[in-house]
């Protein structure tokens, strides 16, 4: 990769880890689109809780993962919320770029395969169309 592609990279890198370390602070904490369709038909008190009515949120159930280290957009263990949300959210970015840059490694380094192969011999080193070899 050229230097300047890799000042590009870094550059990204260092917006996302700033969204995803402060931004990420400052989002909304109201449902989003999803959450507050699901509870058309219920009342809903201060807290969030379903008090009445009838509403597809009623049948919601727990995570498998609820109970992971990094549930609910915070880290287990981290009292501090603006803290574990950000810390989260740049664990998210880290491990999302190694994933990518991983498998974008991968690809890189696999070399061509098939048939196609042949093409990229030296010209001496072919056989003129029709010739048995």
């Amino acid at each position: 990769m050229r230097k300047r592609s890799w000042g590009f990279v870094a550059v990204g890198l260092l917006v996302a880890l700033l969204l995803a370390g402060v931004v990420s602070n400052y989002a909304s904490a109201h449902p989003d689109g999803l959450d507050s369709s699901l509870l058309k038909g219920c009342t809903v008190d201060a807290d969030g809780e379903i008090t009445g009515g009838s509403c597809p949120a009623q049948q919601a159930k727990d995570h498998e993962l609820a109970d992971s280290p990094l549930a609910d957009y915070g880290i287990r263990g981290v009292d501090n919320g603006f803290l574990s949300t950000g810390l989260s959210g740049v664990l998210g970015v880290l491990l999302t770029f190694a994933v990518g840059g991983g498998v974008f490694w991968l690809l890189r380094r696999r070399g061509p395969a098939g048939p196609d192969d042949a093409d990229d011999a030296p010209r001496e080193d072919r056989q003129p169309a029709g010739t048995a070899g």
